[in-house]
């Protein structure tokens, strides 16, 4: 770990932000919260909190969506199109690498605990990996070969419009798609559908039965890309509810019905896990997009 970089990391989340001052999980020197307030209120504090670190030799960013993450594109490492007001269109990345000098790595906050989970977590040793999250929305970060899966744009696999159970016809949660993934399983489409949030929910409460059937199409999805050697799956829905895990996992397979019939797939126990990292994947993976750049820039 010696040998790692040293990195200021930043977790720009849509409620706090956590900059860190790290090589890896085991050498964490500093570590800062910041309430996610206005645009210039925030990122002037997370400027005052780098300002008083030294020796750091790259920037990882992993912040809430949608960002701009095309290096081509003339908004790239802002914040985009995001319902949290105040922050559609503001420039973060080269905001903070002119302010520094210094190569800035910059993704999602899922992509970021995707390659978090992959270096140090539950899928240590896979450089292939989903990693997905289950809270106030349903987000998907893909990391293949290490790196995030990137083109035009991250993907936005939290809005797909799953299979639906016959005969549930609850329009959804979602203010653009109604009943995507996230309008059907994240925690306010649960609370919303059913007048209660999902950590008080009986286990044998029938929208269960929904939120783990529109699950197991995101993670068949997931499967059919190609890509994941295990899903990670993390966030307060899935961590608050022990029972979903399971039947998430049997609705997966449920749903593939014998495609893709490789044993990693089949392992669904050990395909299908956890996070291991907790609220620190997202300050983690921020840790690895800035080694990352430092990497590209030499």
């Amino acid at each position: 770990m010696s040998d790692a970089p040293l990195i200021a990391g930043i977790e720009l989340g849509g409620t706090k932000c956590i900059c860190i001052l790290a090589r890896g999980p085991d050498s964490v020197e500093d570590e800062v919260r910041i309430p996610t307030t206005r645009p210039d209120e925030t990122l002037a504090a997370i400027e005052a909190v780098l300002d008083r670190w030294s020796g750091f030799t790259g920037i990882g960013i992993a912040s809430f969506g949608p960002v701009s993450i095309d290096r081509s594109a003339r908004d790239y490492g802002y914040i985009t199109a995001t319902p949290k007001p105040g922050w559609a269109g503001v420039d973060v990345a080269a905001r903070i690498g002119r302010r520094y000098g210094l190569p800035v790595g910059f993704h999602t906050d899922v992509v970021g605990a995707a390659l978090a989970e992959a270096r140090w977590g539950a899928g240590r040793g896979l450089d292939d990996l989903a990693y997905v999250t289950v809270g106030t929305g349903v987000g998907v970060g893909m990391i293949a070969g290490g790196r995030p899966v990137d083109g035009l744009t991250h993907s936005e696999l939290g809005h797909i419009r799953p299979v639906r159970l016959p005969g549930d016809d609850w329009i959804g949660n979602c203010p653009f798609h109604g009943g995507c993934v996230e309008g059907l399983a994240a925690g306010p489409a649960i609370a919303a559908r059913t007048g209660r949030s999902a950590d008080t929910l009986a286990a044998d409460d029938p929208a269960w039965a929904t939120v783990s059937h529109t699950l197991g199409q995101l993670l068949h999805t997931l499967v059919l890309t190609g890509i994941p050697r295990r899903i990670v799956m993390g966030g307060g829905v899935m961590t608050g509810v022990d029972h979903l895990f399971p039947q998430v996992r049997e609705a997966m397979t449920r749903s593939l019905n014998g495609y893709v019939p490789l044993a990693e797939v089949a392992q669904v126990d050990t395909f299908v896990v956890g996070a291991a990292l907790g609220n620190r994947a997202g300050p983690l993976g921020a840790i690895v997009l800035g080694a990352q750049a430092v990497a590209a820039s030499g």
